[in-house]
């Protein structure tokens, strides 16, 4: 059974880790099994939050706007989590943001992680829900707030804990880490060729664009190019 790793929980601005943007890390470090040093740090996703975000975290726009961007915060975070496993509730989830910001810094990032959504799905009733809130009443662990990442990161800790007690004799195997897999290749930034004929496409239409166009990768330019010529046209 694994007593030594990271618990991470990450809020993003949606849920695909292709177009979606990372806006808070939460991370504790555990040893085994006690908890010791925390990460926390919000993230500059260059974009205005959707409305809904807003309303589930609690994140604002003027908390985010002088935070730095995820460029320059995941190689703290890959030193803060050194080589540990990580831990997290979806864990794949999480994984699959940190590994695609780190790719794009030229980072290595192959981990093994501990699922304790999958672990909840073994232990808990069929009929019980089984996301992070769900699972920490059902084992009685206290959320002191949802949906922010370092309270979750340590929600999932302590419930990886309770599950551990209670079902760690019987089946210590569950409790083991396994190999994650998420595949990404690195992001090419957009040219300036795109920049130029996207910033004409939206002066010529009159839209205003939510996301910082500096920011955007060659394939996130030319979906939201696409995207405009099918809805209003060429110029």
């Amino acid at each position: 059974m694994i007593s030594s790793y990271v618990a991470v929980d990450l809020e993003t601005t949606g849920l695909d880790p292709k177009h979606d943007k990372i806006i808070e890390i939460g991370a504790i470090r555990v040893t085994e099994g006690e908890a010791g040093s925390t990460f926390e740090c919000f993230v500059n996703p260059y974009r205005s939050l959707e409305a809904h975000v807003i309303s589930l975290t609690g994140i604002t726009d003027r908390q985010l706007k002088p935070a730095e961007g995820i460029e320059n915060v995941i190689g703290q975070f890959l030193d803060f989590a050194g080589d540990l496993p990580i831990l997290g509730h979806h864990i794949i989830f999480d994984y699959s943001f940190l590994k695609r910001a780190a790719v794009n810094k030229g980072f290595s990032f192959e981990r093994k992680g501990i699922d304790t959504l999958k672990l909840a799905r073994k232990f808990m009733p069929e009929d019980r829900h089984k996301n992070l809130s769900a699972a920490c009443r059902y084992f009685g662990v206290e959320i002191k707030q949802s949906h922010r990442a370092r309270f979750d990161a340590i929600a999932a800790h302590e419930l990886y804990q309770a599950m551990k007690k209670e079902f760690g004799g019987s089946n210590p195997q569950a409790f083991d880490s396994a190999g994650l897999i998420y595949k990404v290749k690195k992001e090419q930034p957009a040219s300036n060729r795109q920049k130029e004929h996207l910033q004409d496409l939206l002066k010529y239409h009159k839209i205003a664009l939510s996301v910082q166009l500096d920011h955007l990768s060659r394939n996130e330019i030319s979906r939201i190019t696409d995207r405009i010529i099918a809805q209003y046209g060429r110029i």
